[in-house]
């Protein structure tokens, strides 16, 4: 399994490294103990939280009330819980041609 990636009783956890203002949102591989997302939000007052939060609940497949920003409000380096699904599932869908 993934430095970054833990499996909860309800769901699992992400590690992320995010680089806000990039072209397009996507995954970029690993960083350090991380997952790397560019996200194409600028970062002022939240919108790149906002967006992030989204884009992982579009990728993922899950309701939006499912993923929630636990740490890094104002910092590259974020844990987000995601509900209802599991480790495998979300590798997957992270990374599909991994």
């Amino acid at each position: 399994m993934k430095i970054w990636l833990t499996e909860q009783p309800t769901g699992i956890r992400l590690t992320l490294h995010v680089q806000p203002g990039a072209r397009k949102s996507e995954v970029a591989g690993e960083h350090g103990d991380a997952l790397k997302i560019r996200l194409a939000a600028p970062p002022v007052e939240g919108k790149a939280n906002a967006a992030l939060l989204l884009w992982l609940a579009e990728c993922l497949q899950v309701p939006r009330k499912a993923v929630s920003l636990l740490s890094g409000e104002r910092n590259r380096h974020k844990i987000v819980a995601v509900q209802g699904l599991d480790a495998v599932t979300a590798l997957q869908r992270l990374l599909p041609h991994a």
